[in-house]
């Protein structure tokens, strides 16, 4: 898949667990977790802007787009 996800980057940077940032964000733990190792055909811009606010981040910091 061309789109990469780098969450799990961006929550070592601010040193953030997943529990706490999923605490933060209203999803559950098991679906944080599949968008962190990019097991997800798909990220509501819901979640995405969610996951932006509790991690003072932009998008760009979480998804990463690269040619096969």
């Amino acid at each position: 898949m061309p789109i990469i996800l780098r969450l799990d980057r961006v929550m070592a940077d601010r040193k953030m667990s997943l529990n706490e940032l999923a605490e933060k964000v209203g999803v559950s733990n098991v679906n944080l977790s599949k968008i962190k190792t990019g097991k997800v055909s798909a990220v509501r811009f819901s979640t995405l802007e969610a996951i932006c606010e509790a991690l003072d981040c932009q998008p760009g910091d979480i998804l990463e787009y690269k040619k096969d």
